[in-house]
């Protein structure tokens, strides 16, 4: 794996931290509401630098995050033939995630809080996290992906 798309895997860790997404969680925060918050930014990542220049990277990119993600799976304790389940459920909640927000910008707010409270239907009042979706892919598209590539971006 290509070692040069950690800062990418580690932006999106430190992006699902941020502690202003939990505020409206009416519980402690778990590792699955962690992980589909990194699903939900590294799907944003990819809608932003989605182009045929990029497709081997951000492929790679692909790889290497599942990979990461995979691994973690096994540090908390997972076996492998749940790990294979838990894998395939994510993969199949990404590809969900990815498909839903494709055509974000051309959503109404409406349709826009429908898709993220399907994906945080534990968080309440997604006005706050609909705002910080916005803003998230708004910082995106204003960047490059080679920025991404070199440099550590603070969430």
């Amino acid at each position: 794996m290509k070692e040069k798309y950690l800062y990418i895997y580690n932006n999106l860790i430190n992006y699902s931290r941020n502690k202003v997404l939990y505020k409206n969680l009416n519980r402690d925060d778990a590792f699955s509401d962690r992980l589909t918050l990194f699903l939900l930014h590294f799907a944003f990542f990819l809608k932003n630098f989605k182009n045929e220049e990029n497709k081997i990277i951000l492929q790679e990119i692909y790889d290497y995050n599942f990979r990461q993600l995979e691994l973690s799976i096994r540090e908390i304790g997972y076996g492998d033939q749940s790990i294979n389940k838990k894998m395939k459920d994510y993969i199949n909640l990404f590809h969900s995630m990815v498909s839903e927000i494709h055509f974000w910008n051309n959503l109404s707010k409406s349709q826009k809080l429908k898709k993220i409270s399907f994906f945080l239907s534990d968080f309440h009042n997604n006005d706050d996290l609909l705002k910080y979706f916005d803003e998230f892919d708004q910082n995106l598209s204003k960047k490059t992906l080679n920025s991404y590539l070199k440099s550590v971006s603070n969430p």
